[in-house]
């Protein structure tokens, strides 16, 4: 073995686990926003989905939500209790993208267009997006989170674990 490859992948490995942790949770911070600063929008765009009908958990759902991504988004920039934090994305990105890939393919059924051509405001805060190009980015923010909750992004972390002690 080279001297020094060892160190070298290991500072890679620790700069990715920063780099995953300020991307998805930037992301997180920035679409929660656009969200919480249009609650109504939101609200209308929760609506095409047809997932719940009662309005006060809708509404609840509206109001909640966007709050809850800044904050799940804040936690993983600031590196406190990231394994939490992530663990918490991808149980939201993973329900979110299967309903989100479901509308898709309603719309592509109806619209009789490449799948890949269907577009629509999925509701994730940044408009209209076309649907290939969103499920390769939930996937791949999933993909980081369940890389995060498996223990890397520990590098300049607040504090990785909220219990117990920093180190497991």
């Amino acid at each position: 073995m080279i001297p020094g490859w060892r160190k070298a992948g290991r500072v890679i490995v620790e700069a990715g686990g920063v780099i995953a942790r300020l991307v998805v949770g930037g992301m997180f911070i920035y679409a929660g926003l656009n969200k919480a600063l249009d609650p109504v929008g939101f609200l209308k765009l929760l609506r095409q989905y047809d997932l719940v009908h009662t309005p006060v958990v809708l509404n609840s759902i509206a109001a909640v939500l966007p709050w809850f991504e800044i904050f799940c988004g804040l936690l993983l920039v600031c590196g406190v209790g990231v394994r939490g934090s992530a663990v918490l994305l991808v149980t939201m990105l993973v329900p979110f993208t299967a309903i989100v890939l479901g509308r898709a393919l309603e719309l592509h059924a109806n619209a009789g267009i490449p799948f890949c051509a269907v577009k629509f405001d999925c509701g994730c805060g940044t408009g209209e997006v076309y649907i290939c190009s969103k499920l390769v980015e939930n996937v791949l923010m999933t993909l980081l989170s369940v890389w995060l909750a498996c223990g890397y992004g520990r590098k300049f972390a607040l504090r990785y674990n909220l219990f117990g002690s920093g180190d497991v």
